[in-house]
């Protein structure tokens, strides 16, 4: 089984690696993602694209950090994966180029309508994704 697990950083994703821990299916292979969001073209165009790189993949580690702690104190092997650009279209996508069977994602419990002004990556995720997705609160 291989699963998705996106995660921003926040409490609710370390809490949604946890519950994986708790629940990590037999043989399971699991990667960490981050996907950042780019930086407006008023701020990135004043910036060289190595430091650019940089900045996103400090954000990125700092990101995966809280998770990456859980999993590998549990004794999990994983993978981790750095991406910058939209969430909720970087999640859709790698999850269906990389034949995941389950998305695995923390939601802060905003409750759906202001999830939906608020744009929520779940709820993006949740309405475009053809890969099941279970949702931790």
């Amino acid at each position: 089984m291989k699963v998705l697990l996106p995660v921003d950083g926040s409490a609710i994703n370390t809490r949604a690696a946890r519950y994986l821990v708790k629940h990590w299916p037999e043989g399971a292979q699991v990667t960490l993602l981050h996907v950042d969001v780019p930086l407006s073209e008023n701020i990135a165009g004043y910036v060289d694209a190595q430091s650019l790189a940089k900045f996103h993949t400090d954000r990125g580690n700092a990101a995966l950090k809280p998770a990456r702690r859980v999993l590998t104190e549990a004794g999990h092997i994983h993978d981790e994966k750095l991406l910058v650009g939209d969430p909720g279209i970087e999640i859709i996508d790698m999850a269906k180029r990389g034949k995941y069977d389950l998305i695995v994602m923390g939601s802060h419990g905003r409750g759906v309508l202001k999830s939906l002004f608020l744009g929520s990556i779940v709820v993006k995720v949740l309405a475009n994704s053809t890969v099941p997705v279970l949702v931790i609160r």
